[in-house]
């Protein structure tokens, strides 16, 4: 990274394996969207905060799967000796798979996954949580739909179902800083991968996760199951076939509003160091000492900030595991109007503000991003969890604009109207967000499926999911930054302006 004296543009190389700053602070400082900025806007880097050597846990006689268990924040994942190849599965093969976290939406996948099983043609061989409630509850749900048995493998550890050669695919449902982790130590053990949005924390990760599956060839799915509704495939071709001329700008939005505010989930009095491994659940984040009565927290809000039973089970409230609304909601936005865009492209500049009303969280809760690409349009999205009001999802262009709703509405521009006729654009497919049929197009991917004659890939494949992620990790950077971010897709290099 090179920084002026008055702190001014600073470059970093994204996932370069050897990147050290002159002024002794890691490329990481920057891409974890400026750890600490001081008031001159300088740069500090916290080292000392941060658990960045710290071992994980190991279980006894596990062994490690090919890559090294490292922290990814003591340096880039190293590149493994070997990679295993894992299973050939063809179009009528069953496949074996794995759950990596069991929460929420963990838990809804696992669910999914066993009502349907049969229809699925999958049998459910691994659950891995921190949290024994949760692990044995998915289990016996497994168990009693049919969609496994007594052997199936319950454990805390990763890396004991990564090591079982009968898994052939792991879904990946972990809070958002291990997401990196385990899907590249997943690939190299040979296992195809979905991972819930966003499809990591931080900027880096993205390009590991990238790169594993570029190396490896298994099949990456990001969670994101708007990607799956069809009515955005109709709109990039159409607006492939120039339907509405060049492309001037898409905007969106992702709002919501409740009384008791967004992600305040409820929380299991009854945790523990007992039942949920919280120093596992760290992982690659700042260590913490368990505190469940946060001593000295004379207020609800302070309180929440503090406990460790309320980061757990809150965790998009806090920037150390979540970017909140950027990670959360924005790549609902973001995956499917890139496929709408007719081009998924990298960006070349993002700017964004993040406001925040509510005290009980380190993220914002109000953001509106824009995100500049290289073929010449923008993308506007705005996001809020303390007002429901969105915007009208739409495409403009210099000849036409086409709406989103429960269908694909083109209306020309009034110069161009003689040209181009207000019409409604055909959808082949589903018309709405399905996490089930976004889970079976990874299915069909992982076993080549044909449907009129073309091999079914992921809707959400390793490309689109790591240009949506820059964005995510850029409009972070912004916000913390107070600046816009520039970006070189060749060069993989991040500048604050």
């Amino acid at each position: 990274m090179k920084q002026n004296e008055e702190c001014g543009a600073s470059e970093v190389t994204v996932g370069s394996d050897s990147e050290i700053l002159t002024s002794g602070t890691t490329r990481r400082d920057l891409l974890r969207a400026a750890t600490a900025v001081v008031a001159t806007g300088a740069l500090v880097a916290n080292a000392a905060e941060r658990a960045d050597a710290r071992p994980m846990k190991k279980a006894g006689g596990v062994p490690v799967p090919v890559a090294d268990t490292k922290k990814m924040m003591s340096g880039p994942y190293p590149k493994a000796a070997t990679v295993a190849k894992g299973r050939t599965i063809g179009e009528t093969d069953r496949i074996n798979v794995a759950f990596v976290g069991t929460g929420g939406m963990g838990g809804s996948h696992v669910r999914n996954f066993a009502k349907d099983h049969a229809n699925r043609n999958i049998r459910i061989v691994g659950i891995c949580d921190v949290n024994q409630g949760r692990r044995d509850g998915n289990k016996k749900r497994a168990i009693e739909a049919g969609a496994a048995d007594d052997s199936c493998l319950c454990t805390k550890d990763y890396r004991e179902i990564l090591a079982d050669k009968n898994v052939d695919a792991v879904m990946i449902a972990t809070p958002e800083h291990w997401h990196g982790q385990i899907a590249v130590h997943a690939m190299e053990a040979g296992k195809h991968v979905y991972i819930q949005k966003p499809m990591t924390r931080y900027l880096d990760e993205a390009f590991y996760v990238h790169d594993a599956a570029i190396r490896t060839g298994r099949v990456v799915q990001v969670g994101s199951q708007g990607s799956t509704n069809m009515i955005y495939h109709a709109a990039g071709q159409a607006i492939r076939d120039g339907k509405i001329g060049k492309v001037v700008m898409g905007q969106g939005s992702y709002t919501r509003n409740s009384q008791n505010g967004e992600w305040n989930y409820g929380i299991d009095g009854n945790m523990s160091p007992e039942n949920l491994d919280w120093d596992l659940w760290l992982g690659s984040a700042p260590m913490r000492p368990w505190d469940a009565s946060a001593p000295g927290a004379n207020d609800g809000e302070a309180r929440d900030r503090m406990d460790s039973k309320a980061r757990y089970n809150r965790y998009r409230k806090f920037s150390d595991y979540s970017a909140g609304i950027l990670g959360d909601l924005m790549p609902h936005k973001l995956h499917p109007f890139l496929i709408a865009s007719g081009n998924p492209e990298y960006p070349v500049r993002v700017s964004a503000v993040g406001t925040q009303l509510s005290k009980d969280r380190e993220v914002a809760d109000t953001v509106q991003v824009l995100a500049e690409f290289p073929s010449g349009w923008s993308m506007l999205f705005v996001g809020s969890t303390v007002n429901e009001q969105g915007m009208q999802d739409m495409f403009r262009g210099h000849k036409a604009t086409i709406y989103f709703g429960n269908a694909v509405e083109l209306k020309p521009e009034r110069w161009a109207s003689e040209e181009i006729e207000a019409t409604t654009i055909p959808v082949v497919g589903p018309t709405w967000e399905s996490h089930e049929n976004h889970e079976m197009n990874w299915l069909d991917a992982i076993r080549g499926k044909k449907v009129d004659g073309k091999v079914v890939k992921a809707n959400c494949d390793i490309d689109l999911a790591t240009k949506v992620q820059t964005i995510v990790s850029l409009a972070e950077m912004s916000i913390r930054l107070n600046k816009t971010m520039l970006f070189n897709e060749k060069t993989r290099k991040v500048t604050a302006g």
